[in-house]
């Protein structure tokens, strides 16, 4: 094998490594995901979660924060899930100030860190995120970063999107948009992701 093989044999590896939750289910009724719909009083906006090895520097999942008529998640091949969130097609919705914050949190651990990217967009271009993401459907793994970066290529505004498969490459090309907040997460919890969502839950069942 050359040294270019070795190198692309090596980069799929990566990207396989990423988003490995595969296409997630089942999809919640209707009924569920409207009695859990949430709505944001904030600016309408765009939100990029990038998850990022700390050993490695390299990116280990994308996902997509939308705030329009609802705030919802766009998170392809996740594998953070709670109870109270109900999914379809790789959309989570009802996500309160409480959930947002854990979402971003629970990726954060000894081996991972965080890179937050928002972008404000006008009612209309966050309105058509969210259609587009709904109408996307489960996203199989280790496509998270070239879903997440279809979905805003077709956005006005977004066509210079970098479409790639690397977490890494999308949150760089995201940066270069005109008024991208940028903010990281680092947190020193357990690699297994599972302990912080039995912890999220049982602090959602003693406030109920």
């Amino acid at each position: 094998m050359t040294r270019l093989s070795r190198l692309i044999a090596g980069m799929a590896l990566l990207v396989l490594a990423a988003c490995a939750g595969g296409v997630n289910g089942p999809d919640a009724s209707s009924e569920v995901i409207s009695s859990a719909s949430y709505r944001h009083g904030g600016p309408t906006a765009l939100t990029l979660y990038t998850m990022i090895n700390n050993r490695s520097g390299a990116g280990a999942h994308s996902s997509l924060m939308i705030n329009a008529s609802q705030r919802v998640i766009f998170d392809p091949a996740g594998t953070v899930r709670l109870s109270a969130v109900p999914e379809r097609g790789d959309v989570l919705y009802g996500i309160t100030p409480a959930v947002a914050d854990f979402y971003a949190r629970a990726h954060a651990r000894e081996t991972f860190h965080v890179v937050i990217q928002r972008i404000e967009v006008s009612p209309a271009v966050a309105e058509q995120a969210l259609r587009l993401a709904q109408a996307r459907g489960g996203v199989a793994s280790a496509q998270c970063a070239v879903a997440t970066a279809g979905i805003l290529r077709k956005l006005p505004g977004f066509g210079g999107i970098t479409s790639t498969w690397f977490p890494k490459r999308l949150m760089e090309s995201f940066a270069e948009l005109p008024g991208v907040q940028t903010t990281r997460i680092f947190e020193s919890d357990s690699d297994d992701k599972s302990l912080a969502v039995a912890q999220f839950e049982r602090t959602i069942a003693v406030s109920q």
